[in-house]
C-alpha cells in the first residue's frame, strides 16, 4: 500500500511540473477559488415592500444578489428620465461599488423606468448592464417572428409610453409595431400599491393581472408575454398556467445573464468556482448607503 500511495504521489508530482514546464496552471476546477457568480442591482431612493418574485427581494434569485440604492433618485425621478448633476454622481457611485467592491457578474435594476439610463450605466462599467427586461426583446423578436405578437405588460403603460424612443435606440425596438402589444395595468385593482410604495396585495392584485393577461391573449395572436415592471413577475407564474403562453421577464431576464457566468454541471468542466451556500446577504436601505442623503430612509 505504501508504494502504490508514493506512486500516486509520483505520477501527481509529474504532472504537476510537466504543467510548471507548459507555463500553464492546473484547471482552476481542481482548486476552485473563483467566486460564485453574482447580481448587483441598483436601486430607488424609494420605501416599499418587495416580496418574493420581486427584484427587490433577494428571495427571488437562486445565486447572490447585492443592491445599492442611488440617493435621490426617486421613483418620481426615474419615472421622469433625468438626474441632477449629483443624482448622477451617486448613480455612478452606486454602479462602482457593486461592479468593484461586491464584484459582481451583472448589474440590473429594481425598476424598469432604468431603461432610460441604460446607455449611462454602460459607461461606468464593463460588465453586462440590463436595467429593464425590456432588454430581451430582441431575442424574443428573432425567436418568435412576427407572424404572431409579443404582449409587454406594464405597470402603467401612459407612464411607459415617454420611454418609447430610449427603447427603440437601446433594444432596436419600436413596441408600436404591429408586433407588439401594449398593456397596462394602472386599472387592475391594488396595483397602485406600486406607485405609493405600500405593500402589494397579492391576493387581491392577481386575478386582475390574469385576467389583463388573457383578454390580449383572446383579442391577439400573443405567441409570448413580457412582464416590463420589476413588480409583475410575481405574477408570472399564474399568467403562465391561465394562458399556456412563455411568460419573461425581470427574474427570467437576470437568471439569463448570470447562467452565462456560472459552471454547467452536466458537461465541460465542472467545479470550476465555488459554489453557493443559498445565504444572501441582509439589506435594507441605507444599510449600505450614505443614510443623511437618503431621502427615503426609515429609521425602523
Amino acid at each position: 500500500m505504501p508504494v502504490l500511495i508514493l506512486g500516486g504521489l509520483g505520477i501527481c508530482a509529474g504532472y504537476a511540473a510537466a504543467l510548471w514546464v507548459k507555463g500553464r496552471e492546473p484547471p482552476k476546477g481542481k482548486n476552485p477559488n473563483v467566486k460564485h457568480a453574482s447580481l448587483g442591482v441598483i436601486r430607488l431612493d424609494w420605501h416599499y415592500h418587495p416580496v418574493a418574485g420581486d427584484v427587490g427581494s433577494s428571495d427571488s434569485f437562486e445565486y447572490p444578489v447585492f443592491y445599492r440604492a442611488v440617493p435621490g433618485l426617486t421613483f418620481e425621478v426615474c419615472q421622469s428620465g433625468k438626474m441632477t448633476p449629483e443624482i448622477r454622481e451617486h448613480f455612478k457611485e452606486a454602479i462602482r461599488y457593486l461592479d468593484q467592491e461586491k464584484n459582481v457578474s451583472v448589474i440590473t435594476s429594481d425598476c424598469g423606468f432604468f431603461m432610460w439610463f441604460q446607455e449611462e450605466a454602460r459607461l461606468y462599467t464593463s460588465k453586462p448592464v440590463v436595467m429593464s427586461s425590456l432588454g430581451i426583446l430582441p431575442a424574443l423578436n428573432c425567436a418568435l417572428g412576427s407572424d404572431g405578437k409579443i404582449a409587454i405588460l406594464s405597470a402603467n403603460s401612459d407612464s411607459l409610453t415617454p420611454m418609447h424612443d430610449v427603447v427603440a435606440k437601446e433594444c432596436g425596438v419600436d413596441w408600436n409595431a404591429d408586433c407588439y402589444v401594449l398593456v397596462g395595468c394602472q386599472d387592475v385593482e391594488g396595483f397602485d400599491a406600486v406607485a405609493s410604495g405600500a405593500p402589494v396585495d397579492l391576493a387581491k392584485v392577481t386575478p386582475g393581472i390574469v385576467k389583463k393577461a388573457l383578454e390580449v391573449t383572446q383579442k391577439y395572436p400573443i405567441h409570448a408575454i413580457l412582464m416590463e415592471c420589476t413588480q409583475l413577475p410575481p405574477f408570472s407564474d399564474d399568467v403562465r398556467a391561465a394562458t399556456g403562453l412563455p411568460v419573461y421577464d425581470a427574474i427570467v431576464c437576470a437568471d439569463f445573464f448570470v447562467r452565462g457566468f456560472v459552471d454547467n454541471p452536466r458537461f465541460g468542466l465542472n467545479d470550476w468556482h465555488q459554489p453557493w451556500d443559498g445565504k444572501q446577504e441582509a439589506y435594507k436601505l441605507g444599510s449600505v448607503e450614505d443614510k443623511e442623503k437618503l431621502i427615503h430612509y426609515h429609521r425602523d
